[in-house]
Order: C-alpha cells, then sequence, then structure tokens
C-alpha cells in the first residue's frame, strides 16, 4: 500500500537520523510531520496517514480523527494509520508526540469530492407558445467541492449559459443554475440539456463530466383569427358537397387537430397544408332525418389552445318532376297525351305552360305527324327554399312510326366521287323504324356498301337503284355515281426517252388518262413557252421535257428526255491539225468529235515515218482502262476517221515530237578537275527538244562562260538545264589541280655546323596532287636521314663531307620545282682530326649496318617501311647503290617506274618510296 511504503520509509530515515542525533538532541528542536498534509479524497473513498517525529525516544503518541479507521502500524517513532469511507467534506487529522515533557503537534487536511453523477434538467412544458419566456433550471446534487464545479445549459450543441462557481466556500456542495429562454419557431423540436464539469486537475486529478437526460422542447403560435369555412347554405337531402375549413398563421401547421361536423355527424376531413396554412376538405352528405336548419362547425387545436368557427346550413329536400307520355311510340296520325307533375310545394311548367298552382299538374294533348317524331317534351318544377329559387327538369323523346322516304338531300340522284380515298357511300330514309336501303345496278350487276368506308374506285361508275324498306312500307329511288380520278402518264401515251434526226420532222405529244379528260402541255425545262407542233428538228431541240397532265381531280408530270442524233464533225480547238507529243509528259493525244451517238474514233499514221502506227488516244473520260502511254511515238502525219451511224469524217493531223531536258553522269560528270592557270569552263550538255540552255552557277552566281582558273574556284556547282518542257539539275563538284612550289627550304641551326654537330633542313611543297619530295646531298655525303615524307632531312655527328649544297626537289603530275641550300661545316684542326677518327670509327659502323641493309631485300626493291625506319633511325636508301636511277629489274623482276627518282649530273639523290608495310 502507499501509505505504509510512505510509513517504512519514513521510519529507515528516521532510524538513520538517530545515529546523527543521539549528540545533538539538545542542539537540535524537535517536531511532529504528517503526510499528506492537504488530501483530496473521492467522497467514500480511503487514505493511509503516516505521522512521525524526530524525537529519539518519544513517550507516547497518536492521530486524532473522527474517521473511521481500518488499520495501524506502528514504529518507535511513526505510525500509519487508514482511514475509511471518508464522508466529511473536510476534516482536519492531528498527529501528536510526547517528547522531553513537551507535546509535539502536525495538523492535516483532508478534503472530499463528489463526481456530478446526477445531472437533473427540470421538465420543460408540453406546449410552450412562441414569442414566450420559459425557465430552464438544471441541478446537480451533491457534486463538489461547488469551486470547481461548472455547469452549462446546451440548445443542442449550442451553449446557452455556462456558470463557473469558484470562489464558493470548500466545504458547499451541489449547485443549481436557470435561465430564462425565449420561446422561438426553431426551438420546437429542439433538445434541451445541462452539462456539468467539475474540474480537479489542479489538485493533480482529473475532468469529470456528466450531462442530464435531453428534454425536448415544443412550440406553437396559433393566429388568433377563426377558422374560415366555406360550404354550401343548401343542402339537399342524399346529395354530396365539399366543405372546406382553413387557417392561417399555425406553427407547426401538422402539429394542429381539425374537428369538422354538420349537427351531430362528425365528418371526416383531407387535410392539406401549404406553409403556416391548413385546409381541412370533407364530404357533407345529408339525411332526410336532418331536413331543417343546421349547424356546422370547424374547431382548430394546437398547443391545447382551439380556434371556432360555426355556420348555418339548411337541409331541404326537392325530388325532380315526373313527365309520362300516354304512348311513347305512336303511328302516324294518332293523339298522345303528355303530362308534367311535382310534388305539392312546386310549381310544374310543361314546354313553358305553367300550372295554375303549385303542386297541380300540367297537360298536354297532341295528335301526331310525321314532323312529331324524335319530338323532345320539357318538365320544369321550380321550389323555393330559405329565399332560394330551385329548379328541376325532366325531359321525355316522342317516337312516331312512318313509313320510309328518300329525299335528294339524304340520297342524292347523282354522285360525284374521287378515286382513291376511303369514302363511306351513304343514301339514308327518313322513316320510323329506321328504313334498310339497297341499291344495286339495274343490270344487275355491283351493289353499293351503303355505310361502309371503302375505297372509291372507277369501276363503280354507273346507276343504281335504291330502296328503302320498313315496317310502314318502302321506296325507291335511281341514283348516278361518277368516280373521277387524277391524270395518269404512261410509258405508252408518253415514252421517258425520245430520239430525233437532226434535219427531220417531229412533233412532242403525250397522251394521259383520267377523268375528266386532262389537258396536256410539255415546257422545256428552265423555258416558260409550251412546244406544240411540227418542227424542224435541230440540236438545240435536244434536252429535257416537263410534260403535265391536269384535270379537277389533279395533275400528272413527267420528265421527257429528247435526244438529237447527228453525224460526226472535228472542230480545230477539240481536236488540233498540229499537235507536239512531249515526251515522259504523260499526255495522250485529245481529239474530241462532236457526233451522237458517239463516233468512234482511230487515228493511223500514214508517210514513211509512221505508215499504218495508231496514235494513242485521251479517252473523253478517265477510266481504268485507258491506253498506255507510248515511250516512244514517231512523229509524221496522221490520218483521223470518226464514225457513227449517221456519218463518217475524216481530218488529218501532223504531230511533232519534243523533250524535256536530261543531263546524266557522260553529258555532265559529277566530278571535276581543271588546271589553275588554264582556260576551263563546266563540262555540262543536255539532251532534249528543243536544245536546252544550261546554266551553271555557285552560292547563286552564275559561272562564266570560260574563266582562267584559280585555286579559289574550287567547289560545287550547280548546273540547270532549261526547255519549254521542263528543267533538269545536277550538281559538280570541281577540283582544282596546281604545280608543286617549294615553298620554303631551311636549316636548323640556320649558321654553320661543328664538326660531329647536328643539324636539320626543312623543305615544304605547294602541290596539287600532293607533290613527292626527293633530294639531292654533297658527294660523300653519308648517315643522312629522312622522315616519312621526305620533307625533313637530318644529320647526326656531321663530317666535313656533309658540308656542301643541298637540293629540295617538288614533283607532281603537273611538273617538278626545286631550291637549293648550303651547310658549312668548319671547326679546329685538333678536334676535326679527333672528330674525325671518332666519325671514321662511327662511320665505319654505320657503313656495316648500311651495307647490310643495301644487301637487304627491302632496299633492294627501291621500298620503305616508315614505321620501321622510324624506329630504327635508318631513313634513306642511296640511290647509287641500293637502286638506279632507269627503269631497272628489280628482284622479283618487276620494273621500277621512271619518276621515282632523279639523278642530275655532279651529284647522288637521296630518295624514299612510301609503301605499306
Amino acid at each position: 500500500m502507499p501509505g505504509l511504503r510512505r510509513a517504512l520509509l519514513s521510519l529507515w530515515a528516521a532510524l538513520g537520523l538517530g545515529f546523527f542525533g543521539l549528540t545533538a538532541v539538545a542542539q537540535e528542536p524537535f517536531w511532529a510531520d504528517l503526510q499528506p498534509r492537504v488530501a483530496l479524497v473521492e467522497r467514500g473513498g480511503s487514505l493511509w496517514l503516516n505521522c512521525s517525529t524526530n524525537c529519539p525516544r518519544p513517550e507516547r503518541g497518536g492521530l486524532e480523527t473522527s474517521l473511521r479507521r481500518n488499520g495501524t502500524q506502528r514504529g518507535l517513532r511513526w505510525l500509519a494509520r487508514q482511514l475509511v469511507d471518508i464522508r466529511e467534506p473536510e476534516t482536519q487529522p492531528v498527529c501528536f508526540f510526547r517528547c522531553a515533557r513537551r507535546t509535539l503537534q502536525a495538523r492535516g487536511l483532508i478534503r472530499t469530492f463528489q463526481r456530478p453523477d446526477r445531472v437533473e434538467l427540470v421538465p420543460l412544458p408540453t406546449w410552450q407558445p412562441v414569442g414566450e419566456n420559459f425557465t430552464l433550471s438544471c441541478r446537480v446534487p451533491g457534486a463538489g467541492p461547488r469551486g470547481s464545479l461548472t455547469l452549462t445549459l446546451l440548445r443542442g450543441a449550442q451553449e446557452l449559459i455556462r456558470r463557473s462557481f469558484a470562489g464558493e466556500p470548500p466545504r458547499a456542495r451541489g449547485a443549481v443554475l436557470t435561465a430564462t429562454v425565449l420561446a422561438r419557431r426553431e426551438d420546437h423540436g429542439a433538445n434541451f440539456s445541462c452539462r456539468a464539469e467539475l474540474d480537479l486537475r489542479p489538485h493533480g486529478l482529473g475532468l469529470f463530466e456528466n450531462s442530464s437526460f435531453p428534454r425536448e422542447l415544443r412550440t406553437f403560435a396559433l393566429s388568433p383569427d377563426l377558422p374560415r369555412l366555406t360550404f354550401p347554405r343548401l343542402l339537399e337531402v342524399g346529395s354530396e358537397r365539399l366543405v372546406n375549413c382553413t387557417l392561417d398563421g399555425l406553427f407547426p401547421a401538422s402539429e394542429a387537430g381539425v374537428y369538422l361536423a354538420l349537427g351531430d355527424q362528425r365528418l371526416n376531413p383531407d387535410i392539406t397544408l401549404e406553409g403556416d396554412a391548413l385546409m381541412a376538405t370533407a364530404t357533407a352528405t345529408a339525411s332526410a332525418e336532418q331536413e331543417g336548419a343546421r349547424q356546422l362547425v370547424c374547431i382548430v387545436t394546437l398547443g391545447g389552445e382551439s380556434r371556432e368557427t360555426r355556420e348555418n346550413v339548411t337541409v331541404y329536400s326537392f325530388p325532380a318532376p315526373l313527365l309520362t307520355l300516354s304512348e311513347p311510340s305512336v303511328p302516324e296520325g294518332k293523339m298522345v297525351t303528355i303530362t308534367c307533375a311535382a310534388e305539392a310545394r312546386a310549381l310544374v311548367r310543361l314546354d313553358g305552360v305553367p300550372a295554375a298552382v303549385p303542386g297541380r299538374p300540367v297537360q298536354l294533348q297532341l295528335n301526331t305527324t310525321e314532323n312529331d317524331d324524335r319530338r323532345g317534351f320539357f318538365c320544369d318544377a321550380t321550389l323555393e327554399v330559405d329565399g332560394e329559387t330551385l329548379n328541376k327538369n325532366e325531359s321525355a323523346e316522342l317516337r312516331v312510326l312512318y313509313a320510309p322516304r328518300l329525299d335528294d338531300s339524304d340520297c342524292p340522284r347523282n354522285w360525284t366521287w374521287p378515286e382513291g380515298p376511303e369514302q363511306t357511300l351513304r343514301c339514308d330514309a327518313r322513316g320510323n323504324p329506321a328504313p334498310s336501303v339497297h341499291c344495286a345496278r339495274l343490270d344487275g350487276g355491283a351493289v353499293l356498301a351503303l355505310g361502309l368506308l371503302g375505297p372509291i374506285t372507277r369501276a363503280l361508275s354507273g346507276t343504281y337503284r335504291c330502296t328503302a324498306t320498313n315496317i310502314q312500307g318502302e321506296a325507291v329511288k335511281d341514283v348516278t355515281l361518277t368516280v373521277e380520278y387524277a391524270p395518269a402518264l404512261d410509258s405508252v401515251g408518253c415514252p421517258e426517252h425520245i430520239t430525233w434526226l437532226e434535219g427531220t420532222e417531229a412533233s412532242l405529244s403525250c397522251v394521259a388518262h383520267g377523268f375528266p379528260l386532262p389537258n396536256v402541255s410539255c415546257v422545256r425545262s428552265g423555258e416558260a413557252q409550251v412546244m406544240e407542233g411540227l418542227l424542224r428538228v435541230a440540236r438545240e431541240h435536244a434536252g429535257t421535257y416537263r410534260c403535265e397532265a391536269t384535270n379537277t381531280q389533279g395533275s400528272a408530270a413527267k420528265n421527257v428526255a429528247i435526244t438529237v442524233e447527228y453525224g460526226p464533225s472535228f472542230e480545230e480547238l477539240s481536236c488540233p491539225s498540229n499537235w507536239t507529243w512531249v515526251e515522259g509528259s504523260g499526255r495522250l493525244f485529245s481529239c474530241e468529235v462532236d457526233g451522237k451517238p458517239q463516233p468512234r474514233l482511230e487515228c493511223v499514221g500514214s508517210g514513211d515515218t509512221g505508215e499504218g502506227v495508231l496514235l494513242p488516244l485521251a479517252p473523253p473520260e478517265p477510266s481504268p482502262r485507258a491506253p498506255s502511254i507510248p515511250n516512244e511515238l514517231a512523229p509524221g502525219i496522221y490520218t483521223c476517221n470518226a464514225t457513227n451511224r449517221h456519218g463518217s469524217m475524216v481530218k488529218t493531223v501532223a504531230v511533232s515530237v519534243e523533250s524535256p531536258p536530261q543531263m546524266n553522269e557522260s553529258t555532265c560528270p559529277s566530278h571535276q578537275t581543271w588546271l589553275e592557270g588554264e582556260a576551263a569552263k563546266l563540262a555540262c550538255v543536255a539532251g532534249g527538244r528543243p536544245s536546252p540552255q544550261v546554266r551553271c552557277s555557285r552560292e547563286g552566281a552564275p559561272l562564266p562562260q570560260q574563266l582562267r582558273v584559280s585555286r579559289q574556284d574550287a567547289g560545287t556547282y550547280r548546273c540547270l538545264a532549261i526547255n519549254p518542257h521542263g528543267t533538269d539539275a545536277r550538281m559538280v563538284t570541281v577540283g582544282v589541280e596546281y604545280r608543286p612550289v617549294v615553298a620554303e627550304l631551311a636549316a636548323s641551326p640556320p649558321g654553320g655546323v661543328r664538326p660531329g654537330g647536328n643539324f636539320t633542313l626543312t623543305c615544304r611543297a605547294e602541290a596539287w596532287p600532293p607533290a613527292q619530295i626527293s633530294w639531292r646531298a654533297p658527294p660523300g655525303a653519308l648517315n643522312i636521314g629522312l622522315s616519312s615524307n621526305n620533307s625533313t632531312l637530318s644529320v647526326a655527328g656531321a663530317l666535313g663531307s656533309h658540308g656542301g649544297e643541298y637540293e629540295c626537289a617538288a614533283t607532281n603530275t603537273h611538273g617538278r620545282h626545286s631550291r637549293r641550300i648550303t651547310v658549312h661545316v668548319a671547326g679546329p684542326w685538333l678536334w676535326v682530326a679527333v672528330g674525325g677518327a671518332a666519325g671514321g670509327a662511327a662511320l665505319l659502323a654505320v657503313g656495316a649496318g648500311l651495307a647490310f641493309y643495301v644487301q637487304s631485300t627491302a632496299c633492294k626493291k627501291g621500298e620503305y617501311n616508315v614505321q620501321e625506319a622510324e624506329s630504327s633511325g635508318e631513313a634513306v636508301c642511296l640511290n647509287g647503290t641500293g637502286g638506279g636511277t632507269g627503269g631497272g629489274a628489280g628482284p622479283e623482276g618487276g620494273t621500277e617506274p621512271a619518276d621515282t627518282a632523279e639523278a642530275p649530273a655532279g651529284g647522288e639523290v637521296f630518295a624514299i618510296q612510301l609503301t605499306s608495310a
């Protein structure tokens, strides 16, 4: 237990202090301690208190409290006691010890708290009028301390009022919160509640909350106006009439109750709501027992209040009058009596003739004729009720029997009907009973289906005898039926296609069927003049004509196509006498021939060039089976013959052949070479007829017809060939070659060289194609090295024999050019001697190596591997020892070219030929 642990810890602390405090009893004051000094315990809870002292040997001690104890634990200078069922709001336990004739005390404070377990909201009124105040009251009994309590009144989740009881005495318990609230419409159906919060977090405890059970508020508004009744002031026994009761200003209208009654008869109304308005509708039915004055009552109730309206209704009885005929059906010429009667209080009239006094009947006697058949009689009764005059009436019809009559109005002697739509043929006869009518042809043929819907056809035309029969006799009448029908134009009387021959006489006539006989007229499309009579046929008469037949029943129209045929003929514009065929153009000779039907056309060559050759013709209309376009076509004279069934015609056509420009590699090479300094032009010509003109340009600038070639003329040119049938272009690349020139020959070092020293000669040449470099050295100069392209000559360990004139020559296919330079080798005699001895030894070694190399195959062949030469330091073969200056035979039996080396008189030539390894 926590209290016991604290007590034991205090005990150990006291024991520890005993060791240090035995000598200080006289110096330190003694005290008593109570832990915890201040405690907050839930009501009904328990608590351990620890009472201790620093007195070394207390005489006695204890814990004074009014609370119940459950157990005690003791030590020399301490005791621990458990207090249970703590219910007092506040108690002050006292811890005491007797020490050295003094009483040591420590006073504590124990307070209790109680959670808000009961939160009560005082019940709300059953109905609360809108606009009036009502009271919300919340009680939280026993909860505390009140100073830590907060109460909140809520409408739904909305806080209405919140109150904290901070500052209340610690012993205060329970709380009440009251608020006055104005009732609103929107509060209807709202839930009100109270929330209690006990905040003990400052004391190391939590926040305890609870809420009351929500209570629903019902608000209402009831207009001070009375309900409005809409009702019949007079109500006949046995009749049903609607009664309406309405009232505005109701809220909530759906909660309103309605009581609607007629006398002691309660009505069952249907309620209709619209906003704050209510309308109750019921059906009122009066019985004979209710006859007289009755009250109609409407009561509307809402929120315990009601509004009531009463109105008077008079219930009356008024039976309909009685109208009788002595005989409802009589033969023509017989007497009939008609009687009109009603109840005692009613006044009757028969066909406008009133009775003498109320309650007395009226009679009428009639000698019947045909005109009285289906005659109606009207009996009217009037009754005054509560100041109003009421009417009721009755009617009856008299039937008079008589023989049939066939009048022209009901059965005409002549009928005219249009053919086509369904009609109902009628031949009506008057008579009673209704006669039956039968109409048949006099020749015993067709019978008319009278009274039935059926089609009208021209076959029904004719004269019919109609007989009407009933039990009173019969009547007979002859009628004539005429059927009219609209015009029709068929292919026999008016063909769709007519062919005329130019130059003959013809007329356009169309015959139409129809009744009455139609009038037929034909007009050419787009014109207004009617075509009539004979005419001389010309081509302009061809076309489409619209023939229209008209009568009273309608019209019919038909298009007639007239074709005028004629023999073949040529026109220069459509079939030219001279035609130029352009090779590759894809065009065929177009020769249009006028004629109907379309003539057959054939063009055949005559003369030596195209004897018997057919000229391919362009079809008059494109088709997938058009003749193929020839690759070649012989020029010359062709005879074109056009033929149809009305004749033939001949025309002569002269054909010439031309072609567009064309250049190829043979006529305009794509790569051409010029020599600098010479006159040159681009070698480009083009084929084609007429002969094309060729112009060449570079970057848009035209090339002169002939120019003196310079190196700047190298580049790409565009050559364009033009004639009337098209163009052709080629790109030509021009290269400019030039003779070699030794542009530079220099020695390094530039002055003389001492014996044993090194020097280098550099030769640079300008040429295209690139020049071959060759050297001529002084006689006896050995140990000479050349670079891979012969442009550099080098000597390591110069001797006196290396001094002298060196010549560099550049050679290509266009010529040769050379330059000379003199090298001086000079120095002291001893140095020359020593150098000469050393040089001689070196020369001896080099000479041995050179002799071995001269005997090698590569030197004998005049070939040299550049890579090997650069790595070994040997870069020369002496023509005097390793190769000839002419065209001698090599080791392999081949002949070296004559220009691989030069040997001018008086010197030797050092040369190198580059070959692949």
